[in-house]
């Protein structure tokens, strides 16, 4: 029995990658009678011999359209033009990405379109972002960034015309990818079959999945929502269970008060809380 995790799925056949080697699996009848499919993403024991896919351990998140589990990273494509950088949109897709169990990472693109004062504005805007543990970088600097996904499993977001579409060009020049395309069918041309499938490039495993497209807070407490803004948690309240809005001695609304948390973030909470 191997160990592996598959990264595509074709109807009921399964790939799984296991120390280098591609399987091609089939699921027991078991996972069916307690009602359990398989996932792209999934962590799976298998037999190697028969070819069957025995347990599936135990997985870290799941995400739907299409079923995808255990991505390490979200890739946030942000643009800086064309669209417009919105930071009530982007901190709204970081806290879609934590409450979903997955470590978001931002990439700033589409810098050749904007003045010199704009990129001042996003030097700052990445030391602010870097500090509460969210890692940027800019399309200017994809050695950094392919370093730092290497060997990760990723999701890619944004708003259409961001650049995701250019970006999987620029990491891999050699996919048939049309510029402007949100569908990462990367290297494949259509397909009338529906699958899901871990892509590798640059050894990234990026996933042909819409990822955060739809982004819906108003399913999460305010308990949840406060707890994906990092930079509260150094500061103390009078009530424990303080919500940062209008309770009095409140530490958090003090520090927004004096710059210290960046004033669109603590908006953008006050925005989310109030949906």
């Amino acid at each position: 029995m191997l160990k592996g995790r598959i990264i595509k799925n074709i109807s009921n056949t399964y790939t799984v990658l296991s120390n280098h080697t591609l399987y091609e699996c089939t699921p027991r009848g078991k996972f069916r009678n307690v009602g359990l499919t398989p996932l792209v993403g999934d962590e799976v024991e298998f037999d190697e011999e028969h070819n069957y896919i025995l347990n599936i351990l135990p997985r870290k998140n799941v995400l739907e359209r299409p079923s995808i589990s255990n991505i390490t990273h979200a890739l946030i494509v942000t643009s800086l033009k064309n669209p417009d950088l919105s930071l009530n949109l982007l901190d709204k897709e970081i806290s879609s990405i934590i409450l979903a169990g997955i470590t978001p990472v931002i990439c700033f693109t589409k810098l050749d379109l904007v003045e010199s004062e704009t990129l001042k504005e996003l030097a700052s805007l990445r030391k602010y972002y870097e500090k509460i543990n969210i890692k940027t970088f800019t399309n200017k600097d994809l050695e950094s960034l392919v370093k730092f996904l290497k060997n990760k499993y990723v999701v890619l977001t944004g708003q259409t015309g961001a650049g995701k579409s250019r970006l999987i060009k620029s990491l891999a020049p050699e996919t048939n990818i049309s510029i402007g395309e949100v569908s990462l069918a990367l290297g494949r041309g259509k397909h009338t079959t529906r699958h899901t499938e871990f892509y590798r490039i640059k050894d990234i495993f990026i996933a042909d999945t819409p990822g955060f497209s739809s982004l819906d807070l108003t399913k999460y407490s305010p308990e949840e929502i406060k707890n994906t803004f990092p930079e509260f948690l150094k500061y103390s309240c009078e009530y424990r269970d303080c919500n940062h809005l209008k309770e009095p001695y409140c530490g958090v609304k003090e520090a927004y008060q004096k710059g210290e948390i960046l004033k669109s973030r603590y908006e953008n909470y006050c925005n989310f809380l109030s949906r």
